[in-house]
């Protein structure tokens, strides 16, 4: 065999091999390939090896079939009060039709996150700050709705979107934070009112109690007038003169003398443990 024969084995067996290398393409389990024939749509191929045909077949787009996850947010945009907000939220969405993907629509990732963006800025617009607030799971509902409408027809379904952060100006939590405490003390005051309330009526009932049984009014004077002596050896206690008539005490006299019994019976309490 002559040397020109050679080298044109060796050129077709080059080319050979680079038209197999060009021909062969590995896609991954969680991917899909669009494959294009003349700039014709030809099929979805994937997973695993896929053989095209070089220079004549091409593969403009790799979908991505795993559930994907987008973050995107709205900037200083103006709640239906009129409030600037600053608004956080992810999105989960995942593709289900590869053709839809691929044919319905341009760079369906990027398009996906301006549908995302415009949908939050539009429920922004329709929300209060305080149902923004309180009500995330509301509006996470409404704006998965609304994403998922725009986005009909290209083979993409919105699985949830989450509200991670609102954040709102400095000077309007401050005025939020003290109108907060206001509100608290407000109800700390309702609440000690009723209390008292609640006290005066207890009084009264008792006061009604004791003025049909004397012998309970002069019972409860003694009572008190004990716990108070035995607390403490040198109290001073002012009872008025109507209370020591009513208890049958007479004068002072006698609270002196109940006094002292009750700080002897006290002294020879503390020696008794000793002895």
């Amino acid at each position: 065999m002559d040397i020109p024969t050679i080298i044109a084995i060796i050129i077709i067996l080059i080319i050979a091999i680079v038209l197999i290398a060009l021909s062969i393409r590995i896609v991954q389990q969680w991917e899909r390939v669009v494959v294009l024939f003349l700039g014709r749509f030809v099929g979805i191929r994937g997973p695993g090896l896929v053989m095209i045909i070089p220079f004549f077949n091409t593969i403009p787009y790799v979908i991505d079939t795993r559930v994907i996850t987008t973050s995107f947010n709205a900037e200083q945009t103006l709640t239906k009060d009129t409030v600037p907000v600053n608004v956080d939220a992810v999105l989960f969405w995942q593709v289900f039709d590869v053709t839809k993907a691929a044919l319905e629509v341009q760079m369906y990732k990027e398009s996906v996150l301006l549908a995302s963006q415009t949908a939050l800025r539009d429920v922004i617009g329709k929300t209060m700050l305080a149902d923004m607030l309180a009500g995330r799971e509301i509006i996470d509902s409404e704006l998965q709705k609304m994403i998922q409408h725009r986005i009909d027809g290209w083979g993409i379904n919105v699985l949830s979107v989450e509200i991670r952060d609102v954040v709102i100006p400095v000077d309007l939590q401050n005025a939020m934070s003290m109108q907060a405490q206001a509100e608290r003390e407000r109800q700390a005051r309702v609440i000690l009112g009723d209390s008292e309330r609640q006290i005066a009526k207890s009084f009264e009932d008792a006061a009604k109690t004791y003025a049909g049984n004397p012998t309970a009014l002069h019972l409860r004077g003694m009572n008190m007038l004990y716990e108070g002596l035995k607390t403490n050896n040198s109290v001073l206690i002012l009872v008025p003169s109507s209370v020591l008539n009513t208890m049958g005490l007479g004068d002072t006299t006698g609270i002196i003398a109940l006094a002292q019994n009750l700080k002897k019976q006290h002294e020879e309490g503390k020696e008794s443990p000793s002895e």
